[in-house]
């Protein structure tokens, strides 16, 4: 394992980061009186795509899993669809989980939905970006020992963490704190926002630390 690939990984966590931060501080100069709680659906909006548009261009930059292979443009365009398709299908999966697990059916049904594209975006566009539209990678990756570079690696923990954030996230919502923040979803976002750049932060200094034990497998 070479410590430029660390660096590298380290630089594009960074840069994942700055979209987060991005998508807080650019909105205010052109919608009136934004801010994350009182316009929190139009930043979960504008998360959304500064965060997935910043992972597109980073894998497509840095390519971790590049194909040795020349691909037509009827199989990019074949596989860009599949891609919009899964991500759509997470974003309904993660909405009727949340239902599951106590969101109201019909209320705040926008702020539910918006919730899980949140949540796709952290954990299944870097999926898509990294492995594609290919669900036996995506269960090897996230198996015991399944991974194969420092990029799956990563992988793992940020979907992790965006998963436990969001999760914990949801545990001062019945508390009568009387808190603006606590509304439905917005402490689940917040949470999972965290959890998301907490795990960009962790993934790398995680690898460095254990590069001496870490072995990946060629596919």
């Amino acid at each position: 394992m070479k410590e430029t690939d660390i660096k590298t990984l380290l630089y594009a966590h960074f840069l994942c980061i700055f979209s987060v931060i991005l998508s807080v501080l650019i909105p205010s100069f052109f919608v009136e009186n934004f801010s994350v709680l009182d316009t929190h659906l139009t930043w979960l909006c504008v998360c959304s795509l500064f965060v997935t548009a910043i992972n597109l261009v980073l894998y497509l930059v840095s390519k971790p899993n590049a194909s040795s292979k020349r691909s037509s443009l009827s199989h990019k365009v074949t596989r860009f669809l599949k891609c919009c398709i899964y991500f759509l299908v997470s974003c309904f999966i993660f909405h009727v989980i949340f239902v599951l697990y106590g969101a109201p059916l019909i209320e705040l049904v926008l702020e539910t939905f918006l919730f899980a594209v949140i949540l796709s975006t952290f954990t299944t566009v870097p999926c898509l970006c990294l492995l594609g539209p290919n669900l036996k990678a995506w269960l090897r990756v996230f198996s015991k020992n399944g991974v194969t570079s420092i990029w799956e690696n990563s992988l793992q923990i940020t979907t992790i963490s965006s998963f436990l954030g969001a999760w914990l996230g949801a545990f001062p919502i019945p508390l009568d704190w009387e808190r603006p923040w606590q509304v439905w979803p917005i402490s689940c976002t917040l949470g999972a926002t965290f959890g998301y750049v907490a795990g960009l932060v962790i993934s790398p200094l995680w690898i460095y630390w254990n590069r001496k034990q870490l072995t990946y497998k060629n596919n």
